[in-house]
């Protein structure tokens, strides 16, 4: 079959077509970088207009004639290529914002994209309406929005998570909705959302290249090595204020036993190598399950504090504390955490192990291609 997979996340969509061309597929990814992460698709769409001073003065053309100089070039990119949009035999779009542009332009290039594509599939993976609007409701435990709700942002500043569920993204969501022929969740974080909505087709765990991975295995003898990678931008989404308040009380309590590295907003092809030497990296707090990020880590037999919660404990069958810590929102309980493995470090070993053998059996490219072809293909 002919497959466009639309936008990337990570390598989410790159890694998924690895699986689908060994399978026999004609694959193209058409991506925009993914912010200062740079990751790299078949078809690279410039984004301008991001950073610095372009950024600047399309804010300010915005705020006084709503002109928004990136979704003009975006739609410019899109029209001079779209034949790709074109007679594929199935679109997946990785998001209901695939091409980042505002709501208006992303209509207009979804209406190409749905006249001239039968088989249209939506992948629930980053914010979209239905997600944040379930976390705005509060019906998660706790979510992104959390440090909104306990004060920490400030609301102008989580615009970024709240545009989703404007009138605007509302009309969107609808829209895309009633044009495709199924959604698919990439984890559980987006799974508890749609459950029992007509057009879920389920979920497949995020697809993992194990080939391209290697196991590092560890050792204990000396200092416990623990990572910290903040991407500034989503500083509070992910709880990295509270993992430097659990480093605080850690360090106070064992520097004669640990080393810690923290490193921000750097390009993938720096970050993936930068933790290879760690024992513990610290992923994420405000999540039910794992993103990109803390699989390829587990992927090297990193022990990651992330989402791992009862429901995906359930989920895959699996006992606590013995593939992925828990990071629950409480600096004290994620310090306890750490000072466990600390002074257990035959726990590290072992879960290093076993988050390996995890990320065979459950995240495998291939076992993932297979998924969704015949989620798509049930719809067909």
């Amino acid at each position: 079959m002919k497959i466009l997979l639309v936008g990337e996340y990570n390598s989410s969509h790159k890694t998924l077509k690895d699986g689908l061309v060994e399978l026999g597929h004609e694959v193209t990814v058409v991506g925009l970088g993914d912010g200062f992460k740079k990751r790299v698709s078949d078809v690279n769409f410039k984004a301008p207009y991001k950073s610095g001073l372009p950024l600047f003065f399309n804010k300010v053309l915005f705020k006084l004639f709503k002109i928004d100089l990136y979704s003009v070039s975006i739609k410019r990119q899109f029209f001079k290529q779209q034949e790709l949009f074109s007679n594929n035999d199935i679109v997946q779009l990785i998001n209901e914002h695939a091409f980042s542009t505002q709501p208006e332009t992303e209509r207009e290039l979804l209406e190409f994209i749905f006249k001239n594509n039968q088989n249209v599939f939506l992948l629930s993976c980053g914010m979209d309406y239905i997600s944040v609007q379930f976390a705005m409701d509060k019906k998660y435990r706790y979510s992104i929005l959390t440090p909104y709700f306990d004060g920490k942002r400030h609301k102008k500043n989580q615009y970024s998570i709240t545009k989703y569920i404007t009138p605007q993204s509302k009309k969107l969501h609808q829209f895309i909705f009633e044009n495709i022929k199924g959604v698919i969740a990439s984890d559980l974080d987006y799974e508890v959302p749609l459950l029992g909505h007509p057009k879920y087709l389920g979920m497949v765990p995020n697809p993992i290249n194990i080939k391209e991975l290697k196991y590092i295995p560890l050792s204990v003898e000396g200092k416990i090595v623990i990572f910290h990678g903040i991407n500034r931008n989503n500083y509070y989404k992910k709880g990295n204020y509270l993992f430097e308040e659990a480093l605080e009380i850690i360090q106070e309590k064992f520097s004669e036993k640990i080393k810690i590295i923290t490193v921000e907003s750097v390009p993938y092809d720096t970050y993936i190598n930068l933790f290879n030497d760690a024992h513990i990296l610290l992923d994420q707090v405000f999540a039910y399950d794992q993103g990109f990020n803390a699989l390829e880590a587990m992927a090297k037999g990193k022990v990651v504090f992330t989402g791992a919660e009862q429901e995906w404990l359930d989920y895959f069958q699996l006992e606590e504390d013995t593939v992925a810590i828990n990071a629950l929102p409480d600096a004290q309980k994620i310090a306890e955490k750490l000072e466990w493995l600390i002074v257990h470090p035959e726990k590290i070993l072992e879960i290093s192990k076993n988050a390996r053998t995890f990320i065979e059996e459950k995240h495998d490219h291939l076992l993932a291609a297979g998924d969704y072809l015949n989620k798509w293909k049930s719809k067909i």
